[in-house]
């Protein structure tokens, strides 16, 4: 008999995109999600390359475009704000960044039609046998699935009930990263700036009428840390940032005075041995986070219609769907996964030379080099110098 009810947790990116397109194939999703509303920050993301060619089949690539940022170039800038390098990031066919918000709003509403959302809800208990999932909720009345797919994030409550602690599964990359709203700031709306003390970066985008400051910066795993605890979030960054130039104590004034506009949590990766277990599987950064650096968004969307098209094609056999799956995403996922190092020396490196090495780097060449040759020189630079890389 095929399977048809499938509960989906987290309605971020991952979710609604695989509630559509489930949908389109005949099936029942149902998503679960413990916010009120949309959860996803301001945050630019990159919906590119194989996320296009989903986003396309769903028709909402005129509605991202149209929300895209007016980005051009990343600018590296010293304690006066005098650009000392710069990358550019010119949208091409096969890209558009868009703030992360705007994307889920255009994934929710493209999904509201085909699937039943329960908000402020979130799964308590899961109990599979040979022929379903028994599911309690935090709020709404116990029910029977077919399937149940966590697309919960990092922090993933679907990960934990099914698979064990996140502790098992979750590793620390040695990089710390906040985000906080950064409007009124005066913008240039072409430019991403990005400032560098050793082991520390600070990032002003200006978004799409909505500016986000970010701070990254290179700090071991810490075993006591809660990333609910908006407290203990405050005093981690201003501890990290004291001292630094540039516009940094301006925003750490900023700090001081936000509440639930703070993001802080652990640049981290997920690594399972496999993503399904029985009539359980996981999609998007519960299955394999791919870190800060990753093309989260991406992978997330086109994970999703990988995993729908293998369930359509074999609904009797769910199993052999999630392994059709897992098989073809890991393919996608794995170089990312192995990037993070690269994209972190990039972005923060660990020393002055190091600063010095990649700002010389992106001067060096043409605009056509793009991000590659940067990496190669740094590369370089990292075999002769003391700069550290996160944890492995």
């Amino acid at each position: 008999m095929a399977t048809r009810a499938v509960l989906i947790s987290g309605a971020g990116i991952a979710g609604p995109t695989l509630a559509y397109w489930l949908a389109r194939h005949g099936f029942q999703p149902t998503v679960v999600e413990r916010a009120q509303g949309l959860r996803s920050s301001g945050s630019p993301v990159d919906v590119r390359g194989p996320a296009v060619s989903v986003a396309e089949r769903m028709r909402i690539m005129p509605r991202l475009r149209a929300a895209g940022t007016e980005v051009t170039e990343l600018s590296f800038v010293d304690d006066f704000g005098r650009r000392v390098g710069r990358i550019p990031m010119r949208p091409t066919d096969d890209s558009v960044e868009v703030p992360r918000f705007d994307l889920a709003a255009i994934l929710l509403e493209a999904a509201r039609n085909e699937a039943e959302f329960l908000f402020e809800d979130s799964i308590a208990t899961l109990h599979q046998d040979v022929g379903g999932v028994d599911v309690t909720f935090d709020h709404a009345p116990p029910r029977r699935f077919d399937l149940v797919i966590g697309a919960d994030g990092l922090h993933s409550r679907t990960r934990r009930l099914a698979f064990g602690p996140e502790g098992a599964y979750v590793r620390h990359l040695g990089v710390w990263v906040a985000t906080i709203p950064a409007d009124d700031l005066g913008l240039d709306r072409h430019k991403v700036l990005l400032h560098n003390s050793p082991g520390r970066a600070v990032s002003l985008h200006p978004g799409r009428g909505k500016a986000m400051a970010a701070f990254m910066y290179r700090g071991p795993g810490d075993d006591s840390f809660d990333y609910r605890n908006t407290v203990d979030h405050k005093h981690r960054l201003i501890e990290a940032y004291t001292g630094v130039g540039w516009r940094v104590p301006e925003l750490l004034q900023r700090v001081h005075e936000v509440d639930d506009d703070l993001y802080f949590d652990s640049v981290s990766q997920v690594r399972l041995d496999r993503w399904s277990t029985r009539r359980v599987a996981l999609l998007g950064d519960a299955a394999s986070c791919v870190s800060l650096f990753g093309d989260g968004s991406t992978l997330a969307m086109a994970g999703a219609s990988t995993l729908a098209e293998a369930l359509a094609a074999t609904p009797a056999d769910h199993e052999a769907a999630f392994r059709r799956y897992e098989s073809e995403h890991r393919r996608l996922v794995a170089p990312k996964q192995r990037a993070v190092g690269q994209a972190t020396a990039l972005l923060i490196p660990a020393s002055r030379s190091g600063i010095a090495a990649r700002n010389a780097a992106t001067r060096l060449w043409p605009l056509a080099s793009r991000v590659r040759t940067v990496h190669r020189v740094l590369c370089r630079h990292r075999a002769a110098s003391t700069d550290q890389e996160p944890s492995k």
